[in-house]
Formats: structure tokens, C-alpha cells, sequence
């Protein structure tokens, strides 16, 4: 190999087999119509001859015999032609932070997992290193649908990542651009959904991974300009378990990764107001969340993506499966 390659990926350094037989069964569906030019699983405005039946029209000169109902015409002895819903495949933008933030981590790194930059040498599995995980899962279940996939890792302004692309070996491509770009800066929500936007034409699902430990108001104006022209966002809020819980009891130093100062708490004594300032803050990102129509999932990164990902996907069936049958 030639000095200065990357490293050769493997897929169980992001994709446990474990997590692709639980997602085995699911698809990731669009919540929003989707438009596109190849048979995929997402419904398309445009009507045309496809697998999801949509309604009965009454025959007229010049239609295609085709698409004629015969079983309505043994009924009424009228003829009326089967109109259908195009299936389309759908674009798929992954935004995965990458801002300073992201680079803590309390679990040790199982052997041969990982190897994202926020690890630093120090074999833990990181927040980024989750978001990775559940990129790649995502990622390796789109392209699987033939929906077409992009990723963008982000910070002060989407700063890497890899084009939009439906092609078997995109895949690869995806990893190794989250595998490789460094964790560092102050995320800036403004400016990412505008580039974000800019960077993605026509409707689009927009997956944020991040640990969303940021003003709400700032959230609020992203989620805002990404609701924009009937896009939809699903949050994945990856959250280290040491973050969730709190279960400190010590007189503790605390680092700032996003140039804030060190200080000395003692965790004991702050742990009952900390938990309660977390939950407030979930609970109002799920409330806005839930107010554009979008949906959001919380990760411990000490746990397997897996059943999260089963449970948010199950749920985006059922949404699917309900508007059909209106």
C-alpha cells in the first residue's frame, strides 16, 4: 500500500452483524412525497404504472386498455382504469456533527471497532464514533433501497463528507469520509442548514446525528429552514451514557472541548439539577421535533444501535403503511 493510504475499512468496525440482522426488516421510508426517476420505495406525486394502488378513474376514449379493472366492469358493467402512485427512490442527506463536542467518550473501545479521529489514541468509543455507527448503518440500509445517499460532516459550516450517490460502493465512500475528518470546533446550526440547503436540490431527508448540546433556539431556526419546501429531518441524539445518567461521586474536574474554561464541581451536589436541566432540554428538542412533523431518537453510545434504530424505523413503517390506507 502506498505510504500515507488510509487504513483498509472493515465493515464490523461501524456495522456490527448483530445490528444488520435486527435491521434486517425494515426500511427507512419518507414521511414526505418524494420525486425521482428510478422504482424505489418512497411515494412519488407523479402518477404512473408502479406497485401502489391509488384510485379508480372512469374509462375514456383513447386510454390505454392496459390498466382496465376488469373485476369493477364484471360488477357494474362499467369500465374504469387502475391509476397507481409511482414509486421513487429518495434522497438521503446524513449530517453528522462533527464540532469539538463530540469527542467525548467513557466506553473503552471494543477491539477492532473504530477508528475515527475523535479516539485521539485514546481507545474510547466516543459520541462521534456512535454517530459514525449510526451513519453507517443508515447509510448501508439507504443505498441497499437504492435510495441515493449523501453525507456531510459539520461544525462551524459542513466541512466534509461525500456527494450524493445511489452506486453499490458508496458505502465505503461514506465510512472512510466519516473515519477520516478531524473532530473539532464550535457547530454553527445557522450556517449548516443554509448549506445544507444549498447543497441538496429537490425533497430530501435529512438524518442529524449529533448530541444536539446546543442552544434550542438555534436548533429551532435549523429545523425550521430544513422543514422548508416539504424536506423531512430525523434527530438521532447520541448522548454518551456518563452524559444520561451522571452517576459521578466525586469532586470532579470538568474540560470544556468548545473552549470553554476547566472547573471544579462537585458532581454529587450538582447531579439532581443537572438531570433535570438534561431531561427539560430532550424533552423540548422532541416537542419541536414533533411540531415540524419530524422524528426524533435518543442513543446511549454504551449501547447497541440496533434496537433504537428497529424502533424509529417501525415507527416510519407504520406512519407509511397509514397515509396508503387513507
Amino acid at each position: 500500500m502506498p505510504e500515507g493510504s488510509p487504513t483498509p475499512l472493515r465493515a464490523e468496525q461501524y456495522l456490527a452483524p448483530e445490528t444488520l440482522a435486527q435491521l434486517a426488516s425494515f426500511e427507512l421510508r419518507a414521511k414526505m412525497v418524494a420525486e425521482g426517476a428510478m422504482n424505489g420505495l418512497h411515494i412519488s406525486p407523479r402518477q404512473g404504472a408502479a406497485v401502489e394502488f391509488a384510485s379508480h378513474r372512469q374509462y375514456t376514449t383513447g386510454d390505454s386498455v392496459r390498466h382496465l379493472d376488469w373485476k369493477v366492469f364484471a360488477r357494474n358493467d362499467k369500465l374504469y382504469i387502475k391509476q397507481f402512485q409511482q414509486e421513487t427512490n429518495l434522497n438521503i442527506a446524513i449530517l453528522v456533527d462533527g464540532s469539538a463536542s463530540m469527542r467525548f467518550g467513557t466506553r473503552i473501545t471494543k477491539s477492532g471497532w473504530g477508528g475515527t479521529k475523535a479516539q485521539n489514541n485514546k481507545n474510547q468509543w466516543t459520541k462521534y464514533d456512535h454517530a459514525t455507527a449510526i451513519a453507517a448503518a443508515l447509510s448501508f440500509l439507504s443505498l441497499a433501497q437504492r435510495d441515493r445517499v449523501s453525507v456531510g460532516i459539520f461544525a462551524d459550516g459542513i466541512r466534509g463528507g461525500v456527494r450524493r450517490s445511489s452506486s453499490s460502493d458508496h458505502w465505503r465512500s461514506v465510512v472512510q469520509s466519516l473515519a477520516t475528518e478531524p473532530v473539532s470546533d464550535r457547530a454553527n446550526w445557522s450556517k449548516v442548514a443554509d448549506q445544507a440547503l444549498s447543497q441538496n436540490s429537490g425533497r430530501t431527508l435529512f438524518i442529524i446525528i449529533s448530541d444536539f448540546l446546543a442552544p434550542l433556539d438555534q436548533v429551532r431556526t435549523c429545523l425550521a429552514r430544513l422543514r422548508h419546501r416539504g424536506n423531512d429531518v430525523i434527530c438521532c441524539v447520541t448522548l454518551d451514557q456518563m452524559e444520561l445518567r451522571f452517576d459521578l461521586d466525586a469532586h470532579t474536574p470538568f474540560e470544556g472541548l468548545e473552549g470553554e474554561p476547566t472547573i471544579e464541581i462537585d458532581s454529587r451536589a450538582v447531579r439532581t439539577a443537572y438531570l433535570t436541566a438534561l431531561e427539560s432540554h430532550l424533552s423540548e428538542l422532541n416537542r419541536l421535533s414533533r411540531n415540524f412533523g419530524f422524528d426524533c431518537a435518543i442513543f446511549n453510545t454504551h449501547e447497541s444501535v440496533g434496537p433504537v434504530l428497529s424502533a424509529l424505523l417501525a415507527k416510519r413503517q407504520a406512519f407509511a403503511r397509514q397515509r396508503t390506507a387513507r
